[in-house]
């Protein structure tokens, strides 16, 4: 991976809190790995950026070595990598992922807190 592609991907994880590297966007994902990934996102209510790696492929290649984690999604909280699909649900069915964004000052708002 270039510098030029290393800067580009630290500028989107510098974004805000939660970022999720994930093909195609949240109201149109483009996998169903990813379309899990933001709906857990989107369901707990966290506010978060998405990146459409898709259109970049540099950051599409880039964010594999960057982690050294061979598969998209990826979500990072406060600019630290957190995991992929599974990783992300498997947390929020424990609760850990509450916990953690918790942790972090990250605000959550569940969509079935009624």
């Amino acid at each position: 991976m270039d510098a030029a592609t290393k800067d580009k991907i630290e500028a989107e994880i510098g974004k805000s809190d939660v970022v999720l590297f994930m093909k195609g966007n949240p109201i149109f994902p483009q996998c169903g790995f990813s379309a899990t990934t933001s709906g857990v996102l989107s369901h707990m209510g966290v506010d978060y950026h998405s990146v459409d790696v898709l259109q970049d492929p540099d950051i599409r290649e880039g964010i594999k070595a960057y982690t050294n984690w061979p598969t998209i999604p990826q979500v990072y909280v406060k600019g630290e990598f957190i995991g992929g699909c599974d990783i992300v649900k498997d947390m929020f069915e424990t609760g850990e992922l509450s916990e953690l964004l918790q942790s972090r000052g990250i605000n959550i708002a569940p969509s079935d807190a009624a």
